[in-house]
């Protein structure tokens, strides 16, 4: 007979005998280090098979198991331990949970990946101690205590969510359990030592810098924003003419893509160590860097497949609550899907999310400065889609048909776009 969970895996365990109890209790600790949570069957073979326990058993043998954890464990577990009967078979389960990562057995520190217990590197251990919600951007108290938080207040207004002044902070999870500050308020604050940098460069590496724009030193969320907006006013649209018959328009990169790797790195920083995310322009690609690389006790597998592992999760609430996350683990399967595995470089203290350009970019950045309102939004709309027709341009920019047709004449005099091809078959460059 099988145990109907008849094999192993990063969250169970089979072992014959309790002769095996302390190599059992390594596997505990390493599936709490992993998951949180972990079970151990004594009494079934490797494969699945019940063999059932040999001797007495009772509340005796339950102490013993339950003494021997107390004396191996480090932090201390509170494990739940019982019999199960599978026919006239016996086998004991054991089931640890907790959060307070790390845990050793015997001065031990393995974690759990597939099957197998693999040992932590000595060095990894501040990595595994940092999932630990003690850790977190949200416990760990702000240097700076004199803050306030108008512009934060103000997306929710803008969202039209209501808040409370007097539990605002609280609300927000911005306070320690000492009720100070956290280091997350520090970077959501009006005044903060916060700031990102958007770079770009020449050529293909280094060498030669062109631009460096900083954003920051006030409300992280509106300083990301900042940075996006920069970047996203840079792609541009090239239209693919195939034997003059099929139009297709290619931009320069996906920027849905460029949407959620920035989203994702801003999101998954490791704030508390003080180094922002960045964004680098070369001539044939986008990198975007964000500190820290995967936890210890999440694999490439995981990361790749979407399984979503947040860092820092008081600030994906309020990104959440503003509309700036929406399906968690969407981000890396979409990236993936237009750009491969090979987009992610993944390192101990950094990940780089390389989006690579179609074609030669011109790189010159739309200005809107001096427009209008429905002005600048007609001409981003055709910047974005410039073989739209009037009718979807006057759709997508929200106004009247007759006010788009003025719009364009205006932008076309002023020497924002001109015409390309005829009505049929051309398309808006965007100047």
């Amino acid at each position: 007979m099988k145990l109907d969970k008849y094999y192993e895996t990063e969250t169970s365990e089979f072992k014959s005998t309790l002769a095996e109890l302390d190599k059992g209790i390594v596997s505990l600790t390493a599936m709490l280090n992993k998951g949180g949570s972990g079970t151990v069957y004594f009494g079934v073979r490797n494969d699945g098979e019940i063999l059932g326990l040999d001797g007495m058993l009772g509340q005796e043998t339950v102490k013993k198991i339950g003494t021997r954890i107390a004396e191996v464990v480090r932090p201390a577990v509170v494990p739940k331990i019982y019999f199960e009967e599978h026919g006239e078979k016996t086998i004991i389960v054991v089931e640890v949970s907790g959060y307070n990562k790390p845990y050793s057995a015997n001065g031990e520190y393995r974690i759990r990946v597939g099957s197998e217990n693999k040992k932590i590197d000595p060095d990894l251990l501040g990595e595994l101690f940092f999932s630990n919600s003690q850790a977190m951007i949200d416990n760990v108290e702000a240097l700076n205590q004199e803050l306030s938080f108008t512009e934060l207040k103000q997306l929710y207004l803008i969202r039209g969510l209501t808040i409370d002044e007097a539990t605002f902070a609280r609300n927000m999870g911005l306070l320690t359990k000492t009720g100070a500050y956290n280091y997350l308020a520090e970077i959501l604050s009006d005044n903060n030592n916060c700031s990102i940098k958007v770079v770009r460069f020449k050529g293909t590496d280094k060498q030669e810098m062109i631009s460096r724009n900083e954003y920051g030193y006030h409300c992280l969320l509106i300083a990301m924003k900042q940075a996006y907006d920069y970047v996203a006013a840079l792609n541009e649209v090239r239209v693919d003419l195939k034997s003059g018959l099929v139009r297709k328009d290619m931009p320069l990169f996906n920027l849905e893509c460029l949407d959620e790797a920035w989203t994702n790195a801003c999101l998954h920083n490791r704030w508390i160590k003080n180094i922002p995310p960045a964004i680098y322009i070369f001539s044939d690609r986008i990198e975007i860097v964000s500190t820290g690389g995967l936890p210890v006790d999440f694999s490439k597998e995981e990361f790749f497949a979407g399984i979503s592992h947040p860092i820092n999760l008081s600030l994906q609430k309020i990104m959440g609550q503003l509309d700036m996350v929406e399906q968690t683990g969407y981000g890396v399967p979409k990236i993936i899907s237009v750009y491969g595995t090979q987009a992610f470089e993944i390192a101990d203290n950094h990940i780089t999310v390389t989006i690579p350009f179609a074609f030669e970019p011109s790189m010159n950045q739309t200005s809107y400065e001096g427009l209008s309102r429905t002005h600048a939004a007609v001409l981003k709309v055709i910047k974005n889609s410039p073989s739209l027709r009037i009718d979807d341009i006057a759709k997508l920019a929200g106004i009247g048909r007759t006010r788009t047709n003025q719009i364009i004449t205006d932008l076309k005099s002023l020497g924002k776009i001109e015409r390309a091809g005829g009505n049929k078959k051309g398309y808006w460059k965007v100047n």
